[in-house]
């Protein structure tokens, strides 16, 4: 996961930001219960996302209490945990691995392998515990990478892979909901995958990394294009989420789905249009 799925604090009640960072602080405590401090170093925002929308729709039983970590030492924090805190950290910590292990085979990066290392009996239990969902999100990744290697320049292709492979992470249950939940996972995904390209883009060009922008960064009205994708993207899978009857956290999943998912786009965005007006300014000098 990336990080590109979060809150828009500035636009959020203080209520509801408490109970945000209750679950966040309750995953990073899972992880490290699962993986210990490396596990913990794998902590998104994405998946925080993930467990407040299943435990919106199938409201489990949640456990409360507070904890005291590095980052706060001074002061306790409240935590909020449930059976799918659980399902969010093993599916972070395989998707971490996974993730490490591409990062080696196709760039060679030493920390990227000590990291999947350490990973490796954890995700080698997950592996038995998740048997058909691994092999399904393995099948996702190695299409995605073979896709990659070969030059594909189909964005709807590329995106799609990552797209089935968030559509399987929302599944975690074999019910009425799991249409919905697929679908909104499978454009979710789409979303994920571009945006994160969008954020790469000039790194991998000065690396000779394969981006499906990459011929097309510099043009004219690149932002704008890539802002529509985007939009189409989120529309679809908030038309999904709608479908879903979710209650609880609704305030604080329309926060993310509406407004948190533009937060680190609009970043990008502005940095760049810095970097071209100094760059404007310096020419004509």
């Amino acid at each position: 996961m990336f990080g590109y799925v979060m809150i828009n604090k500035p636009e959020i009640r203080f209520k509801d930001f408490d109970i945000y960072r209750s679950y966040y602080c309750g995953l990073c405590r899972e992880l490290k219960e699962r993986g210990g401090i490396p596990g913990q170093l794998s902590l998104t925002y994405d998946m925080t996302f993930v467990i407040l929308l299943l435990s919106g729709l199938y409201e489990p039983k949640t456990l409360k209490g507070t904890t005291h970590c590095a980052v706060h030492p001074l002061t306790s924090c409240e935590v909020r945990k449930n059976t799918f805190t659980e399902y969010a950290a093993d599916m972070n910590l395989l998707l971490t691995y996974y993730k490490c292990m591409d990062d080696w085979k196709d760039e060679r990066k030493l920390l990227q392998r000590s990291y999947a290392r350490i990973l490796r009996g954890k995700e080698k239990k997950l592996e038995k515990n998740y048997e058909k969902k691994v092999n399904y999100i393995v099948s996702c990744l190695d299409r995605l990478s073979q896709m990659e290697k070969d030059g594909e320049n189909d964005l709807d292709k590329l995106a799609g892979a990552f797209g089935d492979l968030m559509g399987e992470i929302l599944v975690c249950r074999e019910d009425m909901w799991e249409e919905s939940l697929r679908k909104m996972g499978f454009y979710f995904g789409k979303y994920i995958y571009i945006l994160d390209a969008y954020d790469d883009v000039q790194k991998d060009v000065k690396k000779g990394s394969f981006n499906p922008f990459a011929g097309e960064w510099q043009e004219e009205g690149f932002d704008d294009k890539v802002r529509e994708l985007l939009l189409m993207m989120l529309s679809s899978a908030c038309r999904y989420y709608e479908r879903l009857p979710v209650i609880r956290y609704r305030e604080i999943l329309r926060n993310i789905l509406y407004s948190g998912v533009w937060c680190r786009f609009e970043t990008i965005c502005e940095k760049r249009k810095e970097k071209r007006e100094d760059t404007k300014h310096v020419g004509s000098i």
